[in-house]
């Protein structure tokens, strides 16, 4: 199967990154999770808030990743709503990542949240952030681009 045909089910995008940050690079990556996450997360009880990913003991980390727990299992069972999540790169990822996290001062994002042929993957954008003027050119052109696109919408 190509990766065109693969079958994709978003659930959930990190608009504010986009907003807040310059995403350099992206990269999709698998994420380890116990049984009723997946659950949780296949129900939409997922929020990405302040998420971020972080080198921890060798492997890079999702952390602050809020999955409720999931309403039908007993205690015993439950996880924990804003534990780290492994997640799955190839080694020179994570050292090509690691470098530059630690380096050059750049933060790994969540992006996107979903399954892709009934895998979930999480979509990272190597980001760097925005100042305040950053912010005001990206709206300014967005708004710049959305006159012109009006305007030949109206114009045909």
């Amino acid at each position: 199967m190509n990766e065109s045909e693969a079958k994709i089910k978003m659930i959930l995008r990190n608009k504010r990154a986009f907003h807040e940050y310059t995403i350099l690079e992206k990269y999709e990556a698998g994420i380890s999770l116990q049984g009723t996450e997946v659950k949780s997360i296949r129900a939409g009880k997922v929020t990405m808030g302040d998420a971020y990913a972080g080198y921890r003991q060798g492997s890079i980390s999702l952390l602050n990743l809020h999955v409720s727990p999931w309403e039908t299992a007993n205690d015993y069972d439950q996880h924990n709503p804003t534990r780290p999540r492994l997640l799955l790169l190839h080694k020179r990822e994570i050292a090509k990542l690691t470098h530059q996290i630690q380096a050059k001062g750049y933060t790994l994002l969540p992006l996107a949240l979903y399954f892709k042929n009934g895998r979930l993957k999480v979509e990272l954008g190597l980001a760097k952030g925005k100042n305040i003027h950053d912010k005001r050119q990206t709206a300014l052109k967005r708004d710049a681009q959305r006159e012109m696109d009006r305007a030949s919408k109206f114009g045909k």
